[in-house]
């Protein structure tokens, strides 16, 4: 009798570990991965990554839909009001999951209301200027800016963006002022900055390596404690003068709140197995500074402490500087 009861418990926590909230096992139909950015960005790049390399270990097809506006929180908000059954799925990062909760009136919590699953790609920003500028390295830079309050230009992606707000903290870091010239993408920003228009730029790694190897740009440092494999001759910012410096986007994956812990677990092997894949860590390292992050740093504690960190670190700064999204 007692083996019998022992058998039947033994079943019975092992069709739950199977099972959605929903009674049926998971997965049992195709899983959709929101990404709130347009098609084409890195989110999104991310995202198809992802949906193609996850039914390896799920056995179902997962698909990517685009639902962009309002610095992603429109996508956010669709993955927040979501069943949490695992079939809905959200790809947000270092904007939709700490800065948007500082810059806008949400109608979800950004801490509260997801559930990490995994991290799947961290990149730092590197801090480059127009070949005209006469500083040749990261303190020669501030000396210049210091010697020129006021009137230095940084191109940033909008008033609340993670370009911007890397330039108050670097400000705030190092006693400069400088003026801040918003532009609605990367390629005009950059079209101005190697024309001579703007002075500096703080913007993620992938975005300027082509034109720091093509010396159309100077690099200063990376905003990160070690360099990058991709471009090993670009300081990081502890070795050239701005210790601790550090600033990082990422991007994760995420459910909607209250989705089982046992799908929770099945989504993050499956992620892990993602980013453990050749195929996956390949198309990642093309991008240049993107890189997938260490085994130990992809659980969902792990997200969930990440994130927790970086509201921590930069919602006072962002508020201190009244930054608010337009």
């Amino acid at each position: 009798m007692r083996d019998r009861v022992l058998l039947l418990a033994l079943l019975g926590i092992a069709i739950v570990c199977g099972q959605s909230a929903t009674g049926e096992p998971y997965p049992s139909r195709p899983i959709t991965i929101i990404a709130p950015f347009p098609a084409g960005g890195p989110n999104d790049s991310v995202a198809r990554v992802m949906a193609e390399a996850l039914p390896k270990s799920l056995n179902q097809p997962v698909v990517v839909e685009n639902i962009a506006g309002a610095s992603g929180s429109i996508g956010v908000g669709r993955v927040s009001r979501a069943a949490p059954d695992g079939y809905t799925l959200l790809v947000g990062g270092w904007v939709t999951m700490v800065l948007n909760g500082a810059v806008y009136k949400l109608p979800y919590d950004v801490a509260k209301d997801f559930e990490p699953v995994s991290l799947l790609t961290i990149e730092p920003l590197i801090i480059v200027g127009k070949t005209a500028l006469p500083a040749n390295n990261l303190k020669e830079l501030i000396g210049w800016l210091k010697e020129n309050p006021d009137k230095a230009m940084q191109g940033t992606s909008g008033p609340a963006s993670a370009d911007q707000i890397a330039g108050v903290s670097f400000q705030q870091e190092t006693a400069t002022r400088f003026q801040f010239v918003p532009y609605r993408g990367s390629a005009p920003q950059m079209h101005d900055l190697i024309g001579g228009q703007i002075d500096i730029v703080i913007a993620p790694a992938t975005t300027y390596l082509p034109q720091v190897r093509a010396g159309s740009v100077k690099a200063y440092a990376v905003t990160a404690d070690s360099r990058l494999s991709e471009a090993p001759g670009i300081p990081t910012v502890d070795e050239a003068g701005l210790p601790g410096f550090y600033f990082s986007i990422w991007i994760g994956l995420w459910a909607p709140k209250s989705t089982p812990k046992s799908v929770i677990a099945q989504l993050n092997a499956a992620a892990v197995d993602a980013l453990a894949s050749t195929t996956v860590r390949a198309r990642f390292a093309g991008g240049g500074g993107r890189a997938i992050p260490p085994r130990e740093q992809q659980s969902p504690e792990a997200l969930a402490a990440l994130q927790k960190a970086d509201i921590d670190k930069w919602w006072p700064i962002v508020k201190a500087a009244g930054i608010r999204a337009e």
